[in-house]
């Protein structure tokens, strides 16, 4: 796959969207219609069922079991439950006090007039909410070197990236009674602190937890380093059947060698990691045998050197003549004379790296995993094309052309990695997109896709070139065998005819033509083109583009159009079969036994797959409604269908319009799809009008926000005189539409506050009972319904989840597109609504700084001017919505994180879990439910394969292992809790397994019961009827977070103004998104934020159903 690009687009990527790869609203939230809410009664109750052990701090009033309830009217009211159409299973959604507490220990006071606001503060409707499907490109997120401690420092600040030695306490589960009072712990279990003491003030005090059993004892860690535990593996899962699958890790054996580290300096200072690879190694030849004691160093591009054993000096200077390249001119080449410094900065440390496999220590040892890594890339780096940890050649496989002057390079992914099994090689195939190394008119003719000489350039030409050549390295071909390389900097806002420059200091000025046919006999052709700039803007080279040629292997990292996704998409998707075969071909091919580096350091590398112990975790069963022929149904390989069944919940669609944007469809046309979706959505089980309340209605698409607001306008004022809203919005849209979809989702959820479904014109044409029922699912979660639940939720059988109410929070931020270099990054939380079915999800999202990781609207402070400090945020939000639609609190936290590399764990950890702390305390002193913290990584290259490829109970249709394949051992972390689930059908390509990695742990799951838990929810996905490879909390927060970026100003132009008269009056809603009072908060990160323009606000009936679907 193309690294550091998100292309697994839902539907291509396992058919993971419905029917309408367009579209993506949905619709829960609370129990289900917009009604008014009304206000809850009032007293006390004994909030938190156990606050975490800790005495209430001594500034609040005694509040015996009639106090503690979340006080101060903080917009904690029990909700009226309003579900769908009644649901189908017995036992329904009863009364509040099912979760173990009686009524009276469930109340809290909840003043009306602030009623649904989180204690004043901005209106919850401040974070519209957003839609990131797997976008290209939509995050760069790789491994990231330096693995995982949080070597580097975060952007924008954020907490220390150090933690002090001490460990975070995990909260023991005794602690949390299930109602009723705290029970109180000794003191050395529990962290007795005021409820908003930041985690990092919390570090330096908590007593240290020995969680691993005397076998494994863990050494002490010297204080300097991260001793922060992530929770340790809970031991292994055995639910299910086993069988024997192969990971494209290959064993690596540890060296016995003394490995030493070398700092190195190379004057003058070049900032190309190539110029410096070539100064070594000159070096390395001229003085391997008289100066290095015969050892062969690797090195990193650029301050560090490693050899197996000590040079024969401590320190070193060495003069090295690089030779610069023939000008073809006959004169004598330039020489370019450099001075370098070797000096013996530490020696690495094999010895912690084994007891760190071995599970006798708790950190990696992340230098000395680096050493090896390095020595492993060197030979490669001098054959191949570097990008990031992969390999790029002409030569490993065929060129694909892309189009608009791209093509593919095939190449290979290699990474070392500690596992059960000891050190791996982890080995896959990977394609991505580089620059055809093309003549730059040959170039500018593919990306304009036009014969660019018959007529002039345009200004929307000129900015398309400027983009794709900006940064680019061209060589000159009008000076013989001088193949001289500069870099693109810019277009001359001049043709070239007009272009002069002065010729010498007396200011004679000199015409671009005159001057290179003088000098160089050469005519222009195309002298009505710009000229290339290349060099520094203060000077500036001017170069005509017809003596330009772009050089060879560099590596495209712009965003890709649609057509060039798919183009690599093909290349890329593999069948499991062929993709394993091509990385033992790799494996053979690199040949590591005869790697001189390799040799040099003692590293071998095993040639076979590892063979891995797996299990497949049953389906589980789904249930829907008792009116249907089948109350309930048994997933087979990953799908089933809505055949004979009925909606569990169906939602209400009373009144409903349609708006045409499509020229290709006629109205009797429309008004047939839209007749044949509401008798699907009718049969489905949702209470669905066959009649609109206006007539379907053709527009034009560049009158989108006018005809919007206009029909909206009409369909309402019929219906306000009888008390009734507008449900649904139906849009037919054409196939190309541009920016219509993203106009019209942000002017319905933004400003009318109205969900609508899109519905592209093939579809519209076809007609296909597939598609009208998968559309009919994305209508029912969009206006309040559930289409299924797990019979294990109904029935009360999920552990840790089914005993007291619970809430599973998803979280995403997706990043700008590579070249996009200052639109900020947007973040996306999900939270359940319902319990105990957990199938509803609300979504809050918000922009911040760009490429900033750590999500800064969790839990945020601001000023008022009357009351104070107020504490708001997205967290605080939707557990007060959870509070409203259950009339419960809830009592237990999973959160699953999506989207965070290694090297991030510990600061995402640390900043987010906090948040979620200060978030519950700012709601009721002491309420500290216990957390469990997931990160979900779909961005890895951990592959699995079925041990026989023929065999037909090993495999699904696409030759791809079953869904539910679990692996928690052999390749997996060697002490920490992870695990690798395939938890969906292959339809094409090779399935990547999502890779789950507990970072905390209080609700002390075991391996079974998260692993089960997670893959049970991978079926309550609402928009089709397949388990999907993420766990849809995850999955909705990717939606919601893409779906926000249309609600985005529109882009600026390339030379820095708006492109659209109507952005600035734009949606700076009451307090709206990310920037908005967030100066309250002590850290770096607020003033990175405040220059971030809010998001316009997400309309309240909105938010509280599934939009983003």
């Amino acid at each position: 796959m193309v690294r550091k690009r998100r292309t697994e687009l839902p539907t291509a990527a396992g058919g993971e969207s419905s029917g309408s790869a367009q579209d993506a609203p949905g619709g829960s939230g609370s129990g289900g219609g917009r009604g008014s809410q009304p206000p809850a009664a009032a007293t006390g109750g004994n909030g938190s069922g156990g606050g975490r052990g800790s005495q209430p701090p001594v500034a609040a009033t005694q509040q015996g079991a009639a106090g503690m309830g979340f006080q101060g009217g903080r917009g904690w009211g029990p909700q009226s439950q309003q579900g769908g159409r009644g649901g189908g299973y017995s036992g329904g959604r009863g009364p509040p006090q099912r979760g173990g507490m009686t009524s009276q220990q469930q109340q809290f006071t909840v003043p009306t007039e602030h009623h649904g606001r989180s204690r004043g503060g901005p209106p919850p409707q401040q974070h519209p909410a957003a839609a990131a499907a797997y976008e290209p490109g939509s995050r760069s997120r790789g491994r990231g070197g330096g693995g995982r401690g949080g070597e580097q420092p975060v952007s924008h600040g954020g907490p220390p990236s150090k933690p002090s030695s001490s460990d975070l306490h995990q909260a023991t589960q005794e602690s949390y009674a299930a109602g009723g009072t705290p029970h109180h712990v000794p003191s050395e279990a529990s962290s007795s602190r005021p409820p908003a003491e930041s985690l990092t003030q919390q570090l330096q005090k908590v007593s240290i937890q020995q969680e691993g059993s005397p076998s494994q004892a863990i050494q002490p860690v010297a204080p300097s380093s991260k001793s922060m535990r992530f929770p340790l593996r809970p031991g292994k899962g055995v639910t299910g059947r086993k069988c024997i699958v192969k990971a494209n890790h290959f064993f690596a054996e540890l060296p016995d060698k003394d490995l030493h580290q070398y700092d190195v300096s190379i004057h003058p200072e070049v900032t190309s990691r190539g110029v410096n690879r070539a100064v070594m190694e000159q070096l390395v030849k001229l003085y391997r045998e008289s100066h290095l004691g015969k050892r062969l160093p690797a090195y990193d591009g650029r301050k560090s050197l490693y050899t197996a054993g000590p040079l024969p000096f401590i320190s070193k200077e060495f003069k090295i003549i690089l030779a610069d390249e023939d000008d073809g001119t006959g004169a004598p080449r330039r020489d370019r004379d450099f001075k370098v410094v070797i000096k013996l900065a530490a020696r690495a440390d094999l010895h912690h790296l084994g007891m760190f496999l071995q599970g006798r220590q708790a950190d990696a040892p992340q230098e000395a995993l680096q050493v090896l890594d390095i020595v492993l890339r060197e030979l490669p780096t001098t054959r191949y094309c570097p990008v990031g940890r992969s390999f790029y050649s002409p030569a490993l496989g065929r060129r694909q052309p892309l189009g608009e002057g791209l093509e593919s390079w095939r190449g290979f992914y290699q990474s070392i990695r500690p596992t059960q099994m000891g050190l791996s090689l982890n080995i896959d195939m990977s394609s991505t997109a580089f620059i055809e190394p093309l003549p730059v008119i040959d170039f500018v003719t593919q990306l304009l896709n036009r014969d660019v000489s018959t007529r002039p350039l345009s200004d929307a030409d000129r900015v398309k070139i400027k983009k794709a050549l900006r940064g680019v390295k061209v060589e000159v071909t009008h000076r013989g065998n001088m193949r001289r390389k500069y870099r693109i900097s810019g277009l001359t806002s001049q043709a070239t005819r007009e272009l002069t420059f002065p010729v010498d200091d007396r200011g004679t000025m000199k015409s671009v033509v005159e001057y290179f046919y003088e000098t160089y006999g050469f005519v222009i052709q195309h002298s009505q083109w710009p000229c290339l700039q290349v060099g520094n803007q203060q000077r500036p080279n001017y170069l005509p583009m017809e003596v330009c040629k772009i050089v060879e292997g560099q590596r495209y990292s712009k965003r890709l159009n649609e057509r060039q996704i798919t183009a690599l998409l093909k290349v890329t998707c593999q069948r499991p079969h062929e993709r394993e075969l091509d990385i033992m071909q790799t494996v053979h091919h690199n040949a590591y036994h005869e790697d001189p580096y390799a040799k040099e350091f003692g590293i071998k590398i095993s040639e076979k797959l590892a063979s891995v112990e797996a299990r497949i975790l049953p389906a589980p069963w789904l249930k829907y409604h008792d009116t249907g022929r089948e109350k309930d149904c048994l997933p087979q390989v990953g799908q089933w269908n809505m055949m004979n069944k009925k909606m569990v919940n169906g939602g209400t669609v009373n009144n409903w319009i349609c708006i045409n944007f499509s020229r290709g469809v006629q109205e009797n046309i429309a008004r047939t799809f839209c007749h044949e979706l509401a008798q699907m959505c009718h049969i489905s089980g949702m209470a669905f009008n066959p009649e609109p309340v206006l007539p379907v209605y053709t527009a034009r698409p560049d009158q989108v926000e006018r005809v919007l607001k206009t029909r909206f306008h009409d369909a309402m004022t019929r219906l306000q005189p009888q008390g009734k809203e507008l449900d649904l919005l139906i849009v037919i849209l054409p196939d190309n539409n541009g920016s219509l979809y993203g106009d019209l989702k942000r002017i319905c959820e933004t400003d009318l506050g109205l969900v609508s479904q899109c519905c592209l014109h093939k579809h519209v044409y076809k007609m296909s009972k597939q598609y009208l029922a998968n559309v009919a699912l994305k209508i029912n979660v969009k206006v309040g319904g559930r289409n299924t639940v797990l019979v294990d939720a109904i029935s009360r059988r999920i552990p840790l989840v089914s005993d007291v109410p619970t809430i599973i929070f998803g979280a995403d931020v997706t990043h700008p597109h590579p070249g996009e270099d200052s639109s900020p990054s947007i973040a996306a939380v999900v939270a359940s609504q319902d319990w105990p079915e957990i199938t509803k999800y609300a979504g809050l999202v918000c922009a911040q700084a760009h490429r900033q990781e750590l999500i800064q609207d969790l839990f945020k402070t601001w000023q008022d001017p009357v009351r104070g400090t107020v504490a708001g945020g997205m967290i605080k939000e939707l557990l007060i919505s959870f509070r409203r639609a259950t009339g419960q609190k809830p009592q237990r936290i999973i959160f699953y994180r999506d989207g965070v590399s290694e090297g991030q764990f510990y600061q995402v950890l640390l900043y987010e879990l906090d948040a979620i702390r200060k978030a519950c305390a700012s709601l009721e002193p002491n309420y500290q439910p216990p957390v469990t913290f997931v990160v979900v990584q779909k961005r890895h290259h951990t592959r699995l394969f079925a041990n026989n490829h023929h065999d037909r109970n090993a495999v699904d249709k696409s030759g791809n292992i079953l869904p539910g394949t679990v692996v928690d051992s052999k390749i997996c972390h060697p002490t920490e809790f992870d695990f690798y689930l395939c938890s969906h059908a292959g339809i094409q390509g090779t399935s990547r397994p999502a890779h789950y990695h507990v970072l905390w742990d209080e609700n002390k799951f075991t391996a079974d019961g998260l692993q089960s838990l997670t893959n049970n929810l991978c079926y309550t996905y609402a928009r089709c009827t397949r388990s999907v490879s993420i766990v849809p909390p995850a999955y909705y927060a990717h939606l919601a977070a893409f779906r926000a970026r249309f609600y985005m100003e529109p882009e600026t132009s390339d030379s820095g103004s708006m492109t659209s008269g109507a952005a600035a009056g734009r949606g700076m809603g009451a307090g709206a998104g990310a920037g908005a009072g967030s100066g309250g908060r002590s850290t770096r990160v607020s003033a990175a934020n405040a220059a971030v323009r809010p998001l316009p606000a997400l309309k309240e009936n909105v938010k509280r159903v599934m939009f983003y679907c």
